[in-house]
């Protein structure tokens, strides 16, 4: 029974939480949020830079297909699997403290990458930078729900979808205009420092919030076999088909380690932790346990996907990183524009159901007709399709998120918030290796295939390696152009299921009015007197 007790005579509302005992004015909130977005731009752009660079780099260090994979992976494997933990953090230690120590986890990753000599190097340097990542996406959502209420934050998730839609066009932009500079591809990782060490100072002066100090209990062993658990399956889907068989024995033995492992996880945080990772007493709540699978699937579909749309424009299309940087604002143009909008109309109205379906609807649509792209499609229309997506995105990822919210105690807010990133970080992870592994496998099929016709005998690595476009022939250049078109193109139709199962699960969310404080909706409005 809860603990709150209200006496008849006093009206119906619910004590301050500790966090609420300092109620920011809307300049002290502005102020405090543009140290909030700047560290949260620094996150994106740690991923979103390198993307055009990739192809570059991968090159560079003599890097496989299943590398390329990989530098992508490391650090989206990272992020997920400690983004739970910064959100558990969040709920017991000083949230600043928390968002300035990821800032310079990501700082001395990033910097690690930049003088990177292998591929050994710079995937373990992006996993470090995945450290960093994964605080900034857990804490920026978690103190942005601290201080301000349900009702009002979708105003402000504007913004934060405005810094996505920013970090996301202009970190592919920066990115190939810094690859194509005499910098090459390791200055993209130098360009993220400064705005990092901005973010630092602002936060410093102007983000104070008061801290809940209560009994600390970190779920390290949870966190640690989740983390394992979800490793070993990446690495397997990643790898199978191409060092080993999918039917093998190292696929029995990796599947059965991986299950094993998660199955510990889940048994430890039932069972064991005072104070888990992964509540999951959250699930219980309707709403989070839909938005949490949709988040998982509305992951694969848009990392999984949208990762290898580098590799199309400037593989299959043969275009300069600086190009294929601009060619993605297409899809950030409709993210920027969906998230803005929904947010406003989203905070005015109090309802929020109706754009997560209409946004869902658009994403599906969007990925069947990239579905049908290959080398020879109209740039024009790529970019429609493209913006079809961004604009389904932009009213969903975000308002996700505060469905959860909205049905959260204040004390599991960190939690519950970390949850749905995490949930959907680790589609993106599952997303991005296992169709990495399908177009590994089809580009080097449909090579091996277009060299037989041409008699000549293909190279097993040649064929899995990406290649410099600038330095093969004509015929031979044609051949990985028209193979990258077609497998990057068939990427999207096998993402645009999961989207489906993501509108099913956003049809079943009952839809819960956005409440105004950041009371329990069953504290605030309906007391319970002992």
């Amino acid at each position: 029974m809860s603990q709150d007790v209200t006496p008849p005579s006093t009206p119906a509302s619910a004590p301050p939480s500790a966090e609420e005992t300092h109620q920011m004015t809307h300049r002290e909130i502005l102020e405090a949020l543009s140290g909030l977005l700047l560290a949260m731009f620094v996150g994106m752009l740690s991923s979103t830079v390198v993307t055009n660079a990739l192809p570059a780099m991968v090159t560079d260090l003599e890097g496989s297909q299943t590398g390329y994979t990989w530098v992508v992976v490391a650090t989206l494997l990272t992020m997920t699997a400690t983004t739970p933990l910064w959100g558990k953090l969040a709920d017991l230690f000083s949230k600043k403290l928390l968002v300035q120590s990821a800032l310079l986890i990501y700082s001395v990753g990033s910097l690690i990458a930049a003088f990177a000599p292998n591929m050994g190097v710079l995937i373990g340097a992006r996993a470090v930078q995945g450290l960093g990542v994964g605080g900034l996406t857990a804490l920026v959502q978690v103190v942005i729900a601290t201080m301000v209420s349900p009702r009002e934050r979708g105003r402000y998730s504007g913004y934060i979808g405005a810094v996505f839609a920013l970090a996301t066009v202009s970190g592919p932009l920066i990115g190939g205009v810094i690859v194509d500079s005499p910098l090459g591809w390791r200055g993209c990782f130098f360009v993220g420092l400064p705005v990092a060490a901005l973010a630092f100072v602002v936060l410093q002066r102007t983000l104070h919030l008061p801290v809940v100090r209560r009994e600390v209990h970190v779920d390290y062993l949870g966190a640690t076999l989740i983390m394992g658990g979800v490793s070993i399956l990446l690495v397997w889907v990643s790898l199978a088909g191409q060092d080993f068989a999918w039917a093998s024995t190292t696929t029995a033995l990796m599947l059965a380690a991986g299950i094993a492992v998660i199955a510990l996880a889940i048994y430890v945080e039932a069972r064991v932790a005072v104070d888990p990772i992964i509540p999951l007493r959250l699930f219980r709540d309707r709403t989070t346990a839909l938005a949490t699978a949709a988040s998982v699937m509305v992951g694969v579909a848009m990392f999984g996907a949208t990762v290898y749309l580098s590799q199309y424009f400037q593989l299959a299309r043969g275009m300069a990183p600086t190009e294929a940087g601009l060619m993605s604002i297409a899809m950030v143009g409709g993210l920027l524009v969906s998230s803005i909008v929904t947010g406003r109309i989203i905070s005015d109205t109090g309802l929020w159901k109706r754009w997560l379906v209409g946004g869902m609807v658009l994403v599906i649509v969007g990925l069947f007709l990239l579905g049908t792209i290959d080398e020879k499609t109209n740039l024009v229309v790529v970019g429609a399709f493209m913006a079809l997506v961004g604009l389904g995105l932009g009213a969903t990822m975000q308002n996700l998120v505060l469905s959860v919210q909205n049905n959260t105690r204040i004390e599991d807010m960190g939690a519950a918030s970390s949850v749905v990133a995490f949930f959907r970080s680790m589609g993106g992870s599952i997303g991005v290796s296992a169709l990495g592994a399908v177009l590994a496998t089809q580009v080097a099929n449909s090579v091996r295939d277009g060299l037989r016709e041409q008699g000549v005998t293909p190279d097993a690595h040649a064929s899995h390696s990406i290649p410099d476009l600038d330095s093969l022939s004509l015929p031979m250049r044609a051949l990985y152009e028209a193979s990258f078109g077609d497998a990057v193109g068939h990427l999207f139709l096998v993402s645009a299921p999961f989207a489906v199962v993501a509108l099913i699960c956003v049809l079943f969310i009952k839809e819960v009015p956005l409440r105004t404080s950041n009371y329990q909706p069953t504290e605030a409005e309906e007391p319970v007197v002992r």
